[in-house]
């Protein structure tokens, strides 16, 4: 369902704010309310603004105080209030007040919404710039008890706490007409949320759409969308599969990333996530129930004949997801920028685990032509941090193996190698299984396509059924028919 109003010909074009604002007032059936925390009440004010607002706002209040707040929407055990889990808390609390507080034979044409936010501006220090969490849930019929829900979290990237007011009423606003205007085209409201923002004002790191007229998005591939249009450099997604918040799971843990295209993920991956494992686990500073290991995918490797692949995007997420692991998709080609990402969160001991031919890259200096510094810049800021390289042997033609003992850099970088060798930031995996060196995810892509035989033998338990059974990376069964 389309919501019209006569004479929208004027809204055509990308509305001004106020015309976002007054379109909804004018619609005399979108009724709901605000609830905003942590940041002024910014964006129904921009409804206050555009007039007729009484058409549409049933009440805007801002629990600021805690104690008043936690009398409204309970406790906080963990005293931790911009959290997706306070949001939820406040939007469900504000339409079972709705619902509860008018009547629908009084309202019977009425679609309802609850707006909510909670957020922290930046510190008088300044130096944490602050973020927050925005959501709606609202019905796009009056009929209909089923709620839609979108929910995000946001980054803010403003030095100064007015313009991250002003800039949080904006992003509420074109959240509100999005989700009434363009809910049949989620992708555009991704797009749309940035009207009159710059990416330099905030970053969008995680969504998440739900309810009815959302059952056929995956939240995956809205994901997806942050990072290809540069609102965020980095998503994340759980073993569930779902989307999650990346400072929530990378918070102040030790991490191990692995980087690889896993397309499919084969049994050499598995073998060098599982023997990196162990060795980080046992290092000084590494707490094994305080780790967390991640599968890193840059947007580079998701890309085929210059555009992003989705459907190989989604295979490859599917995959390492149902193994049980967690997932980020990243717009960082270099690897010093991956651990600068890692050090938002974490000032504990990350570890990289890689191969033979990732290293020798890493030691190449057109990546670091862009900085003032070049490579030396680069590896201050990868090996500045207390980062240790674990390094999966290479099999070449003739069967040697390539180690960090006999690797081959450019003879400019090897006194450069030598340093971060002898000062133990790189180490070999030496408890690798031989009889897999040979698997390479290209070969094993190359026999599912060309229908070949022996490539599940080359894949993790498990995966090859997977493969199977959804189709995955071009698989096709084979018909069998009969002569009727």
């Amino acid at each position: 369902m389309e919501i019209t109003l006569k004479g929208d010909k004027e809204f055509e074009e990308i509305p001004s704010l106020k015309n976002k604002a007054l379109r909804i007032n004018l619609n005399e059936n979108i009724y709901g309310t605000f609830a905003e925390i942590g940041a002024g009440q910014e964006t129904v004010r921009q409804f206050f603004r555009a007039g007729g607002g009484s058409g549409t706002i049933a009440k805007a209040m801002s629990a600021y105080d805690k104690d008043f707040s936690d009398a409204i929407y309970g406790v906080e055990e963990d005293g931790r209030y911009v959290t997706e889990e306070r949001l939820r808390k406040m939007l469900n609390h504000e339409i079972q007040l709705i619902e509860e507080r008018l009547s629908r034979d009084k309202h019977p044409n009425k679609m309802f919404f609850s707006f909510a936010n909670t957020v922290a501006t930046i510190d008088f220090a300044k130096k944490y710039k602050g973020h927050g969490w925005v959501g709606i849930k609202y019905q796009i019929e009056p009929h209909h008890t089923a709620y839609n829900e979108i929910l995000l979290h946001f980054r803010f990237r403003e030095n100064d706490a007015r313009l991250q007011q002003e800039t949080l009423g904006i992003l509420g606003t074109n959240l509100i007409y999005g989700a009434y205007y363009k809910y049949n085209e989620p992708k555009k409201i991704l797009r749309y949320l940035y009207d009159h923002l710059d990416k330099d004002q905030i970053e969008i790191d995680t969504i998440n759409f739900s309810g009815p007229v959302f059952k056929d998005v995956d939240n995956r591939l809205m994901s997806l969308q942050l990072v290809k249009n540069n609102m965020t450099d980095a998503v994340m997604f759980a073993p569930d599969g779902n989307n999650v918040l990346p400072a929530r799971i990378l918070y102040k843990k030790n991490i191990l990333a692995l980087r690889g295209s896993f397309r499919p993920v084969t049994k050499v991956n598995i073998d060098m996530f599982q023997k990196s494992y162990d060795m980080f686990i046992k290092e000084n500073k590494v707490d094994i129930n305080n780790t967390q290991v991640v599968f890193e995918i840059t947007l580079s490797n998701l890309r085929a004949e210059g555009e992003i692949d989705e459907q190989d995007f989604m295979d490859r997420a599917e995959l390492l997801c149902s193994l049980g692991h967690t997932v980020l998709i990243s717009n960082f080609q270099e690897y010093y920028k991956l651990v600068e990402y890692f050090s938002q969160y974490s000032k504990n001991r990350m570890g990289l685990s890689m191969g033979v031919n990732n290293l020798v890259d890493i030691f190449d200096e057109k990546y670091y032509r862009h900085l003032s510094g070049g490579i030396l810049e680069a590896f201050g800021k990868l090996f500045f941090k207390d980062l240790r390289v674990y390094l999966y042997p290479m099999e070449n033609e003739d069967g040697e193996l390539s180690t960090s003992e006999n690797l081959k850099v450019h003879p400019r970088m090897k006194e450069l190698y030598k340093f971060f060798k002898y000062n133990g930031k790189v180490v070999d995996i030496t408890d690798y299984d031989p009889n897999i060196l040979s698997i390479f995810s290209r070969s094993v892509l190359k026999s599912i396509s060309d229908g070949d035989e022996g490539w599940e033998a080359m894949l993790p338990p498990g995966v090859s059924k997977i493969i199977k059974e959804k189709s995955l990376f071009g698989y096709e069964a084979e018909e069998v028919y009969r002569d009727q």
